[in-house]
């Protein structure tokens, strides 16, 4: 009995160090694959890399929020790619706006074309609306960081806000985590575990400021590190509550170890939607 029970807390024990070790090896595989579209090709190529995860992200929202509709699933995509390319290569506003007028006629016609089951077809309705906001505005903050000067470092810098707060998050939290944070949207995250993402971003905003990206002013480096630990947690929160109002575990399974692109971009959306903001109007 006593054998049964170290085996099976042994396996408790090595379940998580599990998951971190495919954690870190996907993140070993996908991180040099970033940096090279970065820094070491044209740029289209990461803008392309953009649209890619764009699609994945917007297809995962339509398979929450609309599994039954088909239609839905691929105008969500389609209208979140159409907003990256508008806010990247669009320059004047009238045509702008019109391309945002047309997202907001197209997903209500979309949605009385998905109207059955018509229990569900207001909420359908705001998400064929909104989810290219959500999914398509916020990742061309990336592109549009990538055009500036410096731009790879600016995209590095919204990364490691967003990713280095998740690790700080997840080892904070694990060590210290005792207070829940918002146990109704996200029962395992904890006050102490945002501290943590805090600290983490802060040591991702330290090492641009010191390293890669010296023309960044300690005091604003110190200043993005606190907007975006906590923003990347706010966008953490905002998927949890999508997938806890879905009933879904993951938004889907395409990362070993992190489970669908929404799951591994909700922070880095808000992180770089920061990000460009400071580097668009300080810079």
């Amino acid at each position: 009995m006593k054998t049964r029970e170290m085996n099976a807390s042994e396996g408790k024990a090595s379940a998580p160090l599990s998951n971190l070790t495919i954690r870190l090896l996907t993140a070993a595989v996908v991180a040099p694959l970033i940096l090279g579209a970065l820094f070491m090709t044209p740029p289209w190529a990461f803008t392309s890399m953009v649209l890619l995860g764009t699609a994945a992200a917007s297809f995962e929202l339509g398979r929450m929020v609309a599994p039954d509709h088909f239609l839905g699933r691929a105008w969500l995509a389609l209208a979140s790619l159409g907003l990256v390319l508008g806010m990247v290569f669009i320059q004047d506003a009238p045509t702008l706006a019109f391309s945002f007028i047309g997202v907001t006629l197209g997903g209500l016609l979309v949605s009385l074309l998905s109207a059955s089951p018509v229990e569900g077809a207001a909420g359908r309705m705001a998400w064929f609306v909104a989810g290219p906001l959500y999914i398509g505005l916020l990742l061309s903050t990336l592109v549009m960081l990538h055009q500036r000067p410096q731009g790879g470092s600016w995209v590095v810098l919204a990364m490691m806000l967003a990713w280095f707060g998740d690790t700080g998050g997840y080892f904070a939290g694990r060590a210290f985590g005792k207070h829940p944070l918002a146990p109704s949207i996200s029962p395992k995250k904890t006050r102490e575990g945002a501290l943590g993402s805090v600290v983490g971003s802060t040591l991702a905003a330290l090492l641009a400021h010191f390293w890669y990206l010296p023309s960044l002013p300690l005091s604003a480096a110190l200043a993005l590190a606190l907007l975006g630990g906590t923003c990347g947690q706010l966008g953490d929160l905002c998927e949890s509550l999508i997938k806890r109002s879905t009933g879904v575990k993951d938004s889907g399974r395409l990362i070993p170890g992190h489970g669908g692109i929404l799951d591994r971009i909700d922070g880095l959306m808000f992180c770089g939607a920061i990000t460009w903001a400071y580097a668009h109007y300080f810079t």
